[in-house]
């Protein structure tokens, strides 16, 4: 429990035991699941957790609730995601009095994901530029619909200059620490709320004019210093616009021939001095492929043919890149096969269905393995990519 104003504690809680967030991303130091308490005259808890950790976070609520002597009147529920109101069946139990503050679209979701349980006597359905005023607290809610549901909504408290942003400016991370924020609030951005880059882009428009010195989200740390930082990867990843002039080099190799090749482009950019990346999409998880590709303008994409398409790993890459409406790169090809090498051909072809992709010539073409005659089209592809 630790203070984010003079008013605002937090009473979230830290999941340090799961191991895939929505079953698919890896979480190797675990998630927290974010809640604030606002004390005032009639006092609101912002957010749920979710029902793995409704025990911390009840006894959180209430270490508040005897230290300032204030029981919670609202609850404040701006996403509906069970990780976000897995908790709140027994809140109202130990809060019959409190008023849930949500949206419309809200309402009519959460329901959902509860049986038997009639919110309707005690909600309050609010919409954009709507506040509530807890006695010196005045909260402003902002909707937020597809950051990254439709339900969404942030919330700003006025005085103290809060802006709970709920997923967004959120990171795979615990809430006691920025150790890596850029890099795992890219994969979480990327992967999770990356689709929607035009919605972003509609609420940072809104948020624009109002004077906030803290962001306060639901997942990981909150942020009060240097936010222009990440007001500004926000607004490029919301854009599709690479963050830096570099190559993600991502393979798929069986026998090791398509990574040699992989590994040699990389050294040829960099003896040139360019920023280059390299993932092994057999081994590393796709989210982090995701991420680097958002993060650089260029990626070089090497598959082996197999079964006379591209390995299973570079297909589940092309696929989540596409579904999250990455564009605007340009992409260099190096495709391997023994008898009829067929990969470069269908990289290209799921390139091509995705907005801005220009992939440039030539794609190498490998046999089994790297040779010696291999190198020069390996040079003039490094030379191609790096004159783009």
């Amino acid at each position: 429990m630790y203070p984010i104003s003079q008013f605002i504690r937090y009473v979230g809680t830290q999941d340090d035991t799961l191991d895939l967030f929505e079953g698919q991303y890896p979480v190797p130091d675990g998630i927290s699941y974010n809640s604030y308490f606002v004390a005032d005259t009639a006092s609101a808890v912002i957010d749920s957790v979710d029902a793995r950790r409704t025990g911390d976070w009840l006894a959180a609520i209430e270490r508040n609730v005897e230290d300032t002597g204030c029981t919670p009147a609202y609850l404040i529920i701006q996403h509906v995601e069970p990780d976000h109101t897995g908790s709140v069946r027994h809140f109202i139990e130990r809060y019959p009095d409190a008023k849930l503050v949500m949206t419309a679209k809200a309402l009519a979701m959460l329901d959902n994901f509860f049986e038997d349980v009639d919110f309707s006597p005690r909600h309050i359905i609010v919409g954009d530029g709507d506040t509530l005023t807890l006695g010196r607290t005045t909260l402003r809610f902002i909707t937020a619909p597809m950051v990254h549901w439709p339900e969404v909504m942030m919330t700003l408290s006025v005085a103290d200059r809060v802006l709970f942003s709920a997923d967004a400016f959120g990171t795979f991370s615990l809430s006691n620490t920025l150790d890596g924020w850029d890099d795992e609030a890219r994969r979480y951005y990327s992967n999770i709320v990356g689709r929607f880059g035009a919605s972003v882009q509609a609420v940072m428009k809104k948020l624009s004019p109002l004077e906030f010195d803290v962001v306060a989200p639901l997942h990981g740390p909150a942020l009060r210093d240097n936010l222009a930082h990440y007001w500004q990867l926000y607004d490029k990843w919301s854009r599709y616009e690479p963050e830096s002039r570099g190559v993600l080099i991502a393979y798929a190799s069986i026998y090791g021939g398509t990574a040699e090749a992989a590994r040699r482009l990389g050294a040829l950019l960099e003896e040139k001095g360019a920023e280059v990346a390299l993932i092994d999409l057999c081994r590393r998880h796709v989210s982090y492929a995701v991420a680097l590709a958002f993060k650089y303008s260029h990626m070089a994409l090497c598959s082996v043919t197999y079964d006379g398409d591209i390995l299973p790993a570079m297909n589940d890459f092309l696929h989540h890149i596409e579904r999250k409406n990455l564009c605007n790169r340009t992409v260099g090809l190096i495709q391997n096969g023994t008898w009829a090498p067929t990969a470069g051909r269908i990289m290209a072809a799921k390139l091509a269905q995705m907005k801005g992709m220009t992939v440039i010539e030539p794609t190498v073409t490998l046999r089994s393995r790297m040779h010696s005659s291999d190198l020069n089209s390996l040079k003039i592809l490094a030379d191609r990519l790096l004159e783009s």
